[in-house]
């Protein structure tokens, strides 16, 4: 089963770094469910805009925790390089 790490940009033009297995259903929570991150609740409606499809659990969580620690202008290079 493949995981995925996301970069979403929200409706405050903030960015939130996640992880899933089912990036589409994880989408539509962050959209429309009490189930989505309380952060994008807030900031709806969200917007995928970078994603990454990885093997394993460990290394989707890896990642996203990489990901978390780049700065604001990082990501958005890494976004729309």
């Amino acid at each position: 089963m493949p995981f995925f790490v996301y970069i979403l940009k929200c409706n405050d033009d903030t960015l939130y770094v996640g992880s899933t297995n089912d990036l589409h259903r994880r989408l539509h929570q962050h959209n429309n469910l009490k189930s989505g991150a309380h952060y994008t609740k807030i900031r709806r409606p969200v917007e995928l805009v970078y994603f990454e499809k990885l093997k394993t659990l460990r290394e989707s969580k890896q990642r996203e925790h990489a990901l978390k620690k780049l700065s604001r202008k990082e990501k958005l290079a890494m976004i729309w390089h």
